[in-house]
């Protein structure tokens, strides 16, 4: 018996890939390279796609400028050198029996020669230059050898597989194949119980897949060995799917896991409060809470009311008014005698935060903390004991005299900077900041509630699978009396008359962003950066002021140059993307954006959110000459709408989600075979999969 469950848990498959016939140390290190370690690793590196060896293109039925795959033997090769050896290009030619094919390599290797001899046979694949005479630049190249494992090779659709130097095509398809017929009855289902039962896979099996639903997909082994080795280029893609499916059912088991395992750990601090603080801020705040807003907020109170923390994202488009909830939400941690941080990833961001809560929280009485790389107001040692900490109070309101807001930046993560009777945590742009360090913050208190929020709206599909452990929070209305934003994408050439627009709404009293993609001169052509334009600017828009902003100011000269332009001291900020969170200037109605095509759709929603804050109109206007059609399609979704959630999508789809999102910061997981831009309708049936397992 335990043997028997010995065998369960180490899985043939977990064996080092030195087990597999034709690996040695040496070829062992060369798949390391690749990320290839074991026996599994070896049978899931996905092909990055496929020839068609069942019927190869004849020579003289090649086109121009189009790909193809043909078969012949090599009947001239040789070096050709310029004049003083500047230059050296290898070149030989094929001849199949139907023409001949010239093939170039315009950096001749030493090797070249021995490899590529006459009479030798070889697969090329590449894209046609030109068809007199026909030529192929830098081909991909496979030697066809007459060995026993030919049909490995040839007469099938064939996978070509991701490399790297020292390792051809043809060995790690054989290895692969190799892995295979060892080790496909150990291939099984890695979340259902029981597994699959192993065995050869079922030409049936494999038939009906193709012809079903897309719920209908085929075993995890049978899946690999299409995936590997298709019969049919159909074969691909059901195959993908079916991996897909065991890599998002993987990822939703390790989530729901982890939810389990916090709950069973962590009690709750009694936050909801008792709303003596709330009552005075809603009716002094000037403004009436959103339906979404106060939807939202019951929803943070039933969490904070709960038996287990809260751990909730906030999603909310740019100006939907988070910033208020996350207000409130403080306000009820601290009714009830806890302390509050809030983390902004910038200094810039965290300022304002600590104006508009000091604002707010003053009249209170609860002191706002402010905790940055540049600035520090306070110390912070407040007498509340860590017994209090864990004790459960026995009536709803704490004493909140000695309650804090502490607002900063990475500086409130330091290790010598401490927060007693820690009862939430707010992280504002969540997307910012890696998972490691929200978890650094919340570490410093005992299961404080969660509240993270994003602004960058993130697409149900990403929701799914990076945030799973959080529940979902989304404000999906604006408040009232906000001036419309128009966006405009406009050519280089109309700036003269971009230019004389933006200095007629500067003489009515408007200001106005001016942003630009890089702090320096990097050399590249036609991309503009804030240090060298600043004289140009502030010349052309004379007698307007303009001020500088960039990440490479230190904290006090940033602070000075924001101060400048809230009171209109400063009519122009001349800025880089730094400005994309945080900044509310409500008189500031134009935004201009150079080089448009350097940021993502994202990003730009981000940055045309800064204007708009106010009654007047306000014009988005962005400047590109990029000749490229994906990115003319990119700039004018934000011509036609203003939905964030609807920009993400587009964004997700043309960029990916490790450009939304960054793989580092947001901890995404790096699937083979998920795509969390189609795969909606999998992830979906994971997380149904995963809730219906004991």
């Amino acid at each position: 018996m335990a043997a028997e469950s010995a065998n369960q848990i180490a899985s043939p498959l977990t064996q080092p890939v030195t087990v597999v016939w034709g690996v040695g140390a040496e070829r062992a290190k060369l798949l390391a390279r690749l990320n290839i370690f074991t026996v599994e690793d070896l049978l899931l590196h996905k092909p990055r796609r496929y020839e068609d060896r069942r019927k190869f293109l004849a020579i003289r039925e090649l086109r121009a400028k189009e790909s193809a795959t043909v078969r012949g033997k090599i009947v001239a090769a040789g070096i050709k050198r310029w004049k003083k050896g500047t230059r050296a290009m290898f070149e030989c030619v094929f001849d199949d029996g139907t023409a001949l094919l010239h093939c170039r390599w315009w950096q001749a290797q030493p090797w070249m020669e021995d490899y590529f001899a006459v009479n030798r046979e070889f697969v090329v694949f590449g894209k046609v230059e030109s068809l007199r005479p026909r030529t192929i630049d830098h081909p991909e190249t496979e030697l066809v050898e007459p060995e026993d494992d030919e049909f490995i090779h040839v007469n099938r659709i064939a996978p070509i597989h991701p490399l790297t130097e020292g390792l051809t095509a043809r060995v790690m398809r054989t290895l692969v194949w190799r892995a295979l017929e060892k080790y496909e009855a150990d291939i099984t289902n890695p979340w259902e119980a029981g597994g699959v039962s192993p065995g050869a896979p079922s030409e049936t099996e494999t038939r009906r897949a193709r012809s079903d639903a897309p719920y209908q997909l085929p075993s995890r082994a049978n899946s690999v060995r299409m995936i590997q080795f298709p019969e049919e280029f159909s074969d691909v893609e059901i195959a993908r799917r079916r991996l897909a499916l065991d890599e998002f059912v993987v990822l939703q088991k390790q989530i729901r896991e982890r939810r389990k395992k916090f709950e069973t750990n962590a009690q709750a601090l009694p936050a909801g409060g008792d709303n003596h603080l709330i009552k005075p801020f809603l009716s002094a705040l000037g403004f009436k809470l959103t339906d979404a807003q106060t939807r939202v907020l019951r929803e943070i109170r039933a969490d904070m009311r709960g038996e287990h923390p809260m751990r909730r994202l906030l999603q909310g488009d740019v100006g939907s008014g988070k910033t208020a909830v996350a207000a409130c939400a403080a306000l009820m941690a601290l009714e009830s005698g806890f302390n509050v941080a809030l983390m902004a990833p910038t200094e810039i961001l965290a300022e304002q935060h600590f104006r508009n809560f000091e604002k707010w929280f003053k009249p209170l009485g609860v002191k706002v903390e402010l905790q940055t790389g540049n600035r520090k107001t306070s110390n912070i040692q407040h007498p509340t004991s860590n017994t209090q900490l864990g004790a459960r109070a026995e009536h709803t309101t704490r004493d909140t005299q000695h309650v804090s807001l502490f607002v900063g930046t990475h500086a409130l993560l330091t290790g010598g900077f401490e927060i007693p009777n820690l009862g939430l945590v707010i992280i504002d742009e969540q997307h910012k900041f890696g998972v490691a360090q929200r978890e650094q913050l919340v570490r410093k208190g005992r299961y404080p509630h969660l509240l993270v929020m994003t602004a960058t709206p993130i697409p149900r599909t990403l929701g799914l699978t990076l945030y799973g452990e959080l529940d979902f929070s989304a404000i999906d209305e604006l408040p009232p009396g906000r001036g419309r934003v128009k966006t405009l994408v406009r050519a280089a050439d109309k700036l003269p008359k971009v230019w004389e627009f933006v200095r007629g709404k500067l003489a009515a009293g408007r200001q106005a962003y001016v942003v630009y993609p890089r702090v320096e001169d990097t050399g590249e052509s036609g991309i503009k950066a804030v240090t060298k334009e600043f004289a140009n600017l502030a010349k052309l828009l004379a007698p307007h002021r303009v001020a500088l902003l960039h990440g490479r100011l230190s904290g006090r000269e940033k602070e000075q140059v924001m101060a400048d332009f809230r009171s209109g001291r400063a009519q122009v900020l001349l800025a880089t993307s730094l400005i994309e969170v945080g900044v509310d200037v409500p008189n500031a109605t134009l935004m201009l954006i150079e080089n448009a095509e350097m940021f993502g759709l994202a990003q730009l929603h981000q940055l045309r959110g800064r204007i708009g804050r106010g009654a007047h109109e306000s014009y988005c206007i962005l400047i590109s000459d990029a000749g490229d059609p994906i990115t003319r399609v990119r700039l004018k979704v934000l011509e036609q709408t203003t939905d964030g959630f609807k920009i993400a999508e587009e964004d997700l789809k043309l960029r990916g989600p490790g450009e939304l999102l960054g793989r580092e910061q947001s901890g995404m997981p790096n699937f083979r075979f998920g795509d969390l831009v189609e795969d909606l309708d999998l992830i979906k049936q994971a997380r149904e999969i995963v809730t219906q397992s004991p």
